[in-house]
């Protein structure tokens, strides 16, 4: 089965692209949650938080979350970082993602 994020990664599916590097690759989800929401991927296939064993990708997964944010002005006003792992927690695409989200107020308890 071919993997969306996979294909976003390696430039072959579209996407609104805001970072890529070596690394990772950051981009605006379809269906935002927020006025901002971007996700950030590895830019090789792992399939969820629980998969993520190089504590490099790790530093540099949450280094490019804070850059995105930066980069789209949340900063100022916070923003969330999250990921799913599992069907039970909510994950749909199996590849790992985090979402950064911001641009209004966000509640908590989140779901």
């Amino acid at each position: 089965m071919i993997c969306i994020f996979c294909e976003i990664a390696a430039g072959r599916a579209t996407a609104d692209v805001v970072l890529r590097n070596e690394w990772v690759t950051a981009f605006h989800d379809i269906h935002p949650t927020a006025p901002t929401h971007i996700l950030v991927i590895p830019n090789t296939h792992i399939s969820s938080l629980d998969e993520l064993t190089d504590p490099d990708l790790a530093a540099q997964l949450l280094l490019a979350c804070r850059q995105v944010a930066q980069a789209a002005g949340l900063s100022e006003r916070g923003y969330r970082v999250l990921t799913n792992v599992g069907r039970g927690g909510g994950q749909h695409i199996f590849h790992l993602h985090f979402h950064v989200i911001g641009g209004r107020r966000l509640a908590w308890p989140p779901g």
